[in-house]
This record gives structure tokens, C-alpha cells and sequence, in this order.
């Protein structure tokens, strides 16, 4: 399979920048994307289990939460991807991530069966992407009234988990 290239700036809404520039130079994303399901559920057992309910401040996501959160936008990127790579040129609406956080049980579930469940997306999601032809990873889309192209949402995804493991770091400290 060719490498694809990463997005231009115009493919994506400038809300997503952080993501899709977290990424480096010269990366696979299909790559990354398969790597990071080891890593990442790697990175997840490792939390002690007394610290899946922590929040650094109140009114923040638990660590349950932040990996629940995970599978959700996930999950709508590996949609919005869809739809664009089939032809869809139907506007896709946004979402509100923070009123799905109290809604999504996560605080019911282990660490672990969350974990188990982000895993379960990635690799319906990295399934998805390699089954893609080379013509529709430059498709383009609207979603959340920005545009966007099936290859940005790949990127996209990887560096939003990226930027939650780093916020997971810094301030939850596991």
C-alpha cells in the first residue's frame, strides 16, 4: 500500500490543527494508527486501577473518562471517514464531546473494559482506512461546518490520541 500523504491546512477545520500538526514528518499514519493500538493499551494497563476515577480538578474527565472519550470521537472520525471516502457530500453535524462524558457510563465500567473497548475501535478503524482505494483519501467532505478530507481524519485521530496521552501525563500523571 502507498504511504499517504498528510493534509493540507484546507482539509480540516482549524479546530483540528493541533492534532493533525502533532503528527511528525514523513510518519505512515496507517502505521501509527496500528502501533498506537499496542502502545496505547499498553499505556492504559498500566494505570493503577485507584487512579481510573482521578480528576486533576473538579469538573474535569476522570481517566475513565478520557479513554471513553477517546472511543467516542474516534468512532465519529472513523464515520465522518466513511461517508466522505463513499461519495457523501452530505454536511456531517458536530458534536458536544462534554455533554456525551456524563451520558457515557463510564464511571460503571473498569479501566480495563474500557481499554479493552477503545482496542476494539482502533482496529475497526485501522480495518476501515486500509481498505480504502488511493482516490478516496483526498475526498472532501463537510463536518462540523468545516471542511474536511478522509485523510485529515486520520490524522486527526492519531494526534487527538496523541494530545490526550500527553494530557494524561502531565495532568493525571499516569
Amino acid at each position: 500500500m502507498t504511504t499517504i500523504a498528510p493534509p493540507l491546512s484546507d482539509e480540516y477545520g482549524a479546530a483540528y490543527a493541533r492534532y493533525v500538526t502533532r503528527l511528525p514528518a514523513g510518519i505512515d499514519v496507517l502505521d501509527l494508527l496500528a502501533s498506537q493500538q499496542a502502545s496505547t493499551r499498553a499505556r492504559f494497563a498500566a494505570v493503577p486501577a485507584d487512579r481510573a476515577g482521578y480528576r486533576y480538578a473538579p469538573g474535569k474527565w476522570s481517566v475513565r473518562e478520557v479513554v471513553m472519550h477517546l472511543s467516542d470521537v474516534e468512532r465519529i472520525m472513523a464515520y465522518r471517514a466513511l461517508r466522505v471516502a463513499r461519495g457523501d457530500a452530505t454536511p456531517l453535524p458536530g458534536f458536544d464531546e462534554n455533554a456525551y462524558a456524563p451520558l457515557s457510563n463510564a464511571e460503571a465500567l473498569p479501566l480495563s473494559a474500557l481499554a479493552e473497548e477503545w482496542g476494539d475501535v482502533r482496529r475497526a478503524t485501522v480495518s476501515l482506512f486500509r481498505h480504502f482505494p488511493p482516490e478516496a483519501w483526498t475526498r472532501r467532505g463537510t463536518a462540523s461546518g468545516a471542511p474536511v478530507s478522509v485523510r485529515s481524519l486520520a490524522w486527526i485521530i492519531a494526534g487527538h490520541e496523541q494530545h490526550h496521552l500527553a494530557v494524561l501525563a502531565e495532568r493525571y500523571g499516569v
